[in-house]
């Protein structure tokens, strides 16, 4: 049974403030979301979490093994660097899309996402050392099977990005509503999915859809671990080993 630590991160009153005292360069704006993401990334990442971007102005992290002092921390750091402040929602269950919407709601109810009066708000419950197991996170890696050969080097690099992100669209609704799994892209032709305790024909059967819905061909890779990145890791061999057999899932625990 998987034992999922979910993290969200808000920046605070962050719409107002882009548009205060007038609205601010887009580049600029760009910047310190990508900047602040790589920090965040950087801070939880050394921690063997793993953190996606979503909206920027919102991300979610999967942090077991990070504690509620770490994410203190790292909220203090990016307060000191920046001129926007962080509030966090930590949250766990075997349902990874139930912890984030308990994370979520922790921020919630410390005031909206445009309160003035909200401010480094921290909020929920981690996994304490001695509940860890080896199996709490369950990490699947899908790639489009032969990216390169069938959009990258045959199609312009914008059509190439909308099959690929049909993809990943299809993906990301079908695994949230028949799974209750979160998925998020990472780059390239990559999605990376936080899973509950799923087996090899669940997987089969997203593929199938995908498939059937927007004809993109899919793999993947499954891994366990008592951190995003020992299941991550594990993920991304059983993927190489799709690559090199031909083959659709592969399992790796």
């Amino acid at each position: 049974m998987t034992n999922t630590q979910v993290t969200l991160f808000q920046i605070d009153n962050y719409g107002p403030w882009t548009v205060t005292p007038e609205p601010r360069r887009e580049a600029d704006l760009q910047t310190l979301q990508s900047r602040l993401y790589a920090d965040i990334s950087q801070f939880v990442g050394n921690r063997d979490g793993y953190v996606f971007f979503t909206r920027f102005d919102n991300m979610v992290a999967v942090t077991n093994g990070c504690s509620f002092e770490d994410h203190e921390l790292l909220q203090e750091s990016v307060g000191n660097r920046y001129p926007v402040t962080l509030s966090i929602g930590v949250a766990t269950g075997t349902n990874p899309v139930q912890a984030l919407a308990d994370a979520t709601a922790r921020v919630q109810e410390a005031g909206s996402a445009q309160d003035k009066t909200r401010r480094e708000c921290l909020e929920g419950r981690v996994i304490e050392d001695g509940h860890r197991t080896d199996d709490d996170v369950q990490i699947a890696h899908f790639d489009v099977v032969n990216a390169t050969g069938q959009y990258t080097d045959e199609l312009n690099a914008f059509d190439t990005f909308i099959e690929i992100e049909q993809g990943y669209a299809e993906l990301m609704r079908h695994m949230r509503y028949a799974h209750d799994s979160l998925s998020f892209f990472v780059g390239g032709d990559n999605i990376i999915v936080v899973c509950p305790d799923l087996e090899a024909a669940d997987y089969e059967e997203a593929i199938h859809h995908v498939n059937d819905a927007v004809d993109v061909e899919l793999q993947v890779g499954v891994g366990r671990g008592k951190s995003a990145h020992d299941a991550g890791f594990a993920a991304k061999h059983a993927l190489e080993t799709c690559r090199a057999d031909g083959t659709r899932v592969e399992l790796e625990f």
